[in-house]
């Protein structure tokens, strides 16, 4: 297996730049890194940016789901930390997924 911890560390520059109250996807994440076929590595990586400086709740699946939610003991954690930033979360959807979507690709220039 290769070593994947440039492409994690990547990753996590660009999740410490989501701002409170938004979310992003691991999709989005992935292209914007250059790396559109890769959701699921930054998923891998959100796993694994446990006791780090990295806010992993604010990324979700392209649908708004958190589906990341098990990474956080399986409890309601990452919803309450959505809703504590402001963000409304319904049956473990984000509500108005649109408005609260911070697109690196448009937010960020490498």
């Amino acid at each position: 297996m290769s070593d994947n911890s440039g492409f994690f560390e990547r990753v996590y520059k660009v999740c410490q730049q989501i701002p409170e109250g938004r979310v992003t996807s691991y999709g989005a994440i992935a292209k914007y890194l250059g790396a559109a076929k890769s959701a699921r590595m930054v998923g891998w990586a959100m796993n694994s940016s446990k006791n780090m400086d990295v806010p992993a709740h604010r990324v979700v699946n392209r649908n708004g789901i958190l589906t990341g939610k098990s990474h956080f003991g399986g409890s309601n954690a990452m919803q309450q930390l959505l809703e504590e930033e402001g963000v409304k979360v319904k049956d473990l959807q984000i509500v108005d997924f649109e408005k609260y979507f911070w697109d690196p690709m448009k937010e960020l220039s490498e």
